[in-house]
């Protein structure tokens, strides 16, 4: 991921003066209305958010508050769920901030104690559900580091005007485990496969044989049951028949006009 010189600048800046006021922070063990002020900087002056006009205080949404929000031309971003600095952050942090997200319509929620900043993807379904993407440590980061800076580019104004979160988590999408299942065993694919058995055996393999004994004895149990397994093969033959029906309308061609004949 190509990152601007500036700021690739602004984010190593922003890094070595965070860091020590970070370290600092914990070491104190502040509490989470201190660390909500340091978070509203990180903010501003890592992140690239202007503070006055696009972070929002304490968002009252139904009867309850979220701590911190970003918000880009009226339009919210991300909901920022902030806890004291010396606080380890645990799954039910993140649920209430999901709950927060679901109620506002807004697809990202961020939980920080300011150093760690885990990121997710809320999931508009029944139930509700969120999907981690980012998990950062900003004290472990080096601001000489590419790829350091490629993580917190992520979090940055800019990022998210150009949808890099959807894009970064896209790619995990395409990568993880029960994605690459399911499309081992589609069945573009699979004739593949059977081709170049054919090929380099001369041995006829029928499809559903060969899917089969890649589920018994090449692919683990673990990608192919469950929700997440599930999801994977319908998100594949989504995608799959999406692109049958491009590859047919292309075959096919334009539809031919029809011309009237002018009225006698």
């Amino acid at each position: 991921m190509a990152i601007p010189a500036r700021i690739a600048e602004r984010l190593a800046a922003g890094l070595k003066r965070f860091q020590p006021i970070l370290t600092s922070a914990k070491a104190r063990d502040v509490n989470e209305s201190d660390t909500s002020m340091i978070v509203t900087d990180v903010l501003a002056e890592i992140f690239g958010y202007d503070k006055y006009s696009e972070v929002t205080r304490e968002l009252c949404i139904r009867g309850t508050f979220c701590d911190l929000a970003t918000r880009i031309d009226g339009k919210f971003q991300m909901l920022i769920e902030v806890k004291a600095i010396g606080l380890e952050l645990k799954d039910g942090h993140a649920k209430q901030a999901v709950d927060y997200a679901a109620n506002q319509g807004v697809e990202w929620v961020a939980l920080t104690n300011g150093n760690l900043w885990r990121v997710f993807r809320v999931i508009f379904a029944k139930p509700i559900d969120a999907e981690l993407v980012l998990d950062i440590d900003l004290l472990a980061l080096n601001p000489k580091s590419a790829n350091d800076l490629e993580s917190v580019f992520l979090l940055t104004r800019e990022s998210m005007l150009k949808s890099g979160l959807y894009a970064y988590h896209d790619h995990l999408q395409a990568t993880n485990k029960f994605y690459l299942a399911a499309v081992l065993l589609g069945d573009a694919v699979l004739d593949t496969v059977r081709r170049e058995l054919r090929r380099l055996s001369d041995v006829k393999i029928e499809t559903d044989e060969l899917r089969e004994a890649l589920k018994a004895e090449v692919i683990k149990r673990e990608v192919l049951e469950g929700e997440k397994a599930d999801s994977a093969r319908k998100k594949v033959a989504k995608a799959a028949g999406k692109m049958l029906r491009i590859r047919r309308r292309e075959e096919d061609g334009p539809a031919e006009e029809t011309v009237e004949p002018a009225p006698t």
